[in-house]
């Protein structure tokens, strides 16, 4: 591997440092292989051990390094990159290449939030269905999912199999295809439930989803998730029209 000195200039030397590491991680090393320690970059790149730590902090950060105490700094495993597009999450997975798993968490009705109440258009006295699943990919933990459905529109969806795809049941089973969501993204720090289901660090960053999902201009699914930011990322094509 090339050593690379980190020189004063524009660029602080954590960034400059940060730099080559990310190539490292990305291009000349593969996941779960180790780092060079600190004291092996401070040599490397003519940095000091301040500099090091605080470059290897981002990427740690940033999910492309995971530390592990006693034995140093490693490549995470790749983020799965899922496209910006209306599927359920068992189609998501598929088209990546990897097998969708559930572990049903809870089913059972009960009376939501305003805001579901809101979002499904529902009454407040009207009940709704609540499932909570934690979603695999490859039998690993990536999403959870909090979601909740009309028992007026659904009368016995507690009798489903919540371990396929919910929106393929929804269509196959209750002519309600979904045509149409609007969601929203943003991000946190995971809860100690969340942490603990998801198998990260409390505090550990996750992306957060709110959707409500549509079959005809009818809110058919109002759903709230939770996916693990080091092994998730999204992508979209921006375009100027």
């Amino acid at each position: 591997m090339a050593q690379q000195i980190v020189a004063k200039g524009m660029l602080p030397k954590h960034a400059q440092l940060r730099a080559i590491l990310v190539d490292m991680c990305t291009n000349q090393l593969s996941p779960g292989d180790a780092l060079p320690s600190e004291r092996q970059l401070c040599l490397d790149h003519g940095v000091s051990r301040v500099t090091v730590r605080e470059a290897l902090g981002q990427l740690v950060a940033e999910g492309l390094a995971v530390r592990v105490h006693g034995r140093g700094t490693f490549v995470a495993e790749r983020a799965y990159r899922s496209e910006l597009r209306l599927a359920s999450f068992h189609e998501d997975m598929r088209r990546l290449g990897l097998e969708p798993g559930t572990v049903v968490l809870s089913i059972g009705q009960d009376t939501p939030s305003p805001a579901s109440t809101t979002a499904l258009q529902m009454s407040e006295k009207q009940k709704a269905w609540h499932v909570r699943r934690l979603r695999l990919a490859d039998g690993t933990p990536i999403s959870i999912d909090d979601a909740w459905y009309s028992a007026d529109l659904l009368p016995d969806l507690d009798r489903v199999d919540f371990t396929i795809s919910i929106y393929e049941t929804l269509a196959t089973r209750f002519g309600y295809p979904i045509d149409r969501a609007e969601q929203t993204v943003g991000a946190g720090p995971a809860s100690s439930e969340t942490a603990a289901l998801l198998g990260i660090h409390k505090d550990a960053s996750v992306m957060t989803f709110d959707r409500i999902a549509y079959s005809g201009g009818q809110p058919i699914e109002h759903a709230y998730s939770w996916f693990r930011a080091d092994r998730y990322q999204l992508h979209m094509t921006l375009t100027d029209r």
